[in-house]
């Protein structure tokens, strides 16, 4: 009988139906899943079991901490897993939406990742006053937001290496918020990277990661990088998961009156009479609504 220990690593890339597995002496693996469906994403701890010097297939997937997902009607979209922190990347131009922003939000929020809000192109001076009023209720509501240009290498380090030192970050952000800017000034070669290994592994030169971790240079810290999104469904959250994403509500959802208050239009609601006493934004509190009557709606059918 064989005892000896199976092969572990991490799930650094996706491309499709195979996967990028690191070891822990930093080799590289192609992976295959065992059967038709694939459950593994990028962050995942994964065993296998080795074919030939540099593939092998997942076997099974380690317990995660936390797995960040998108759902609606028709697909589940899975960005990362055992993820400390989420990176929101928002800008001036174009005007980020304040609904997808909230949404993810929630989401991380929902899983306990923490979620920080990267306000990017803060040298288009002339929009940032703007951008800046769009955010206010999300800063009332306790979330951190960092003003800086991606355009400056200097500034990003200066600015995020603190904040990503031994923490695993996944960056999201809408197409055109300057993402990718802001993960090649912290990740100088992350562009080759991705080259390189797809080369490697055999996935062609023009092979479309779709998701990448990296390895902050000088750090132990990691970033993923994510593809732009348009859209953040919300179908998989319960209700009390879709409350954990509104912080503002933990203090206030003691004074409710009624154990199973939907914090809506029950009479002596602490997050109602928080909102009536401008505690609460009203754009949150339409948000939850929103989020809260998709939910409803979906679990009808």
């Amino acid at each position: 009988m064989d005892n000896s220990p199976v092969p572990q690593g991490r799930v650094i890339a996706a491309h499709g139906r195979h996967y990028t597995v690191e070891l822990a002496d930093g080799s590289l693996r192609k992976c295959f899943p065992r059967g038709k469906k694939s459950q593994a994403t990028v962050g995942d701890l994964v065993a296998f079991t080795p074919q030939g010097n540099d593939e092998g297939s997942i076997d099974r997937i380690l317990p995660r901490r936390n797995l960040l997902y998108r759902s609606d009607d028709t697909r589940t979209k899975q960005f990362a897993a055992n993820v400390d922190q989420l990176l929101i990347v928002v800008a001036p131009e174009p005007l980020f939406s304040d609904d997808l922003l909230g949404r993810a939000l929630v989401a991380a929020r929902s899983v306990d990742i923490e979620p920080i809000i990267i306000l990017n192109k803060s040298d288009l001076h002339a929009s940032m006053p703007l951008a800046r009023q769009r955010l206010q209720h999300i800063i009332a509501a306790g979330f951190k937001v960092i003003e800086l240009s991606a355009l400056t290498t200097v500034e990003v380090n200066a600015e995020l290496r603190s904040v990503l030192q031994d923490k695993c970050s996944l960056l999201l952000g809408q197409s055109g918020m300057g993402k990718s800017t802001l993960l090649n000034a912290l990740v100088p070669d992350a562009a080759a990277a991705t080259r390189e290994h797809s080369q490697a592994l055999g996935a062609g030169k023009h092979t479309t990661t779709s998701t990448r971790l990296y390895h902050l240079p000088g750090s132990t810290g990691d970033i993923i990088d994510s593809p732009g999104f348009q859209a953040f469904g919300l179908s998989h959250l319960t209700a009390d998961e879709i409350v954990q994403g509104f912080p503002e509500f933990d203090d206030v959802i003691g004074l409710c009156r009624f154990y199973n208050c939907t914090h809506r239009h029950e009479p002596d609601c602490g997050v109602l009479n928080a909102l009536k006493d401008g505690k609460i934004a009203p754009e949150r509190h339409d948000l939850y609504k929103r989020i809260l009557a998709e939910n409803e709606a979906r679990s009808r059918y």
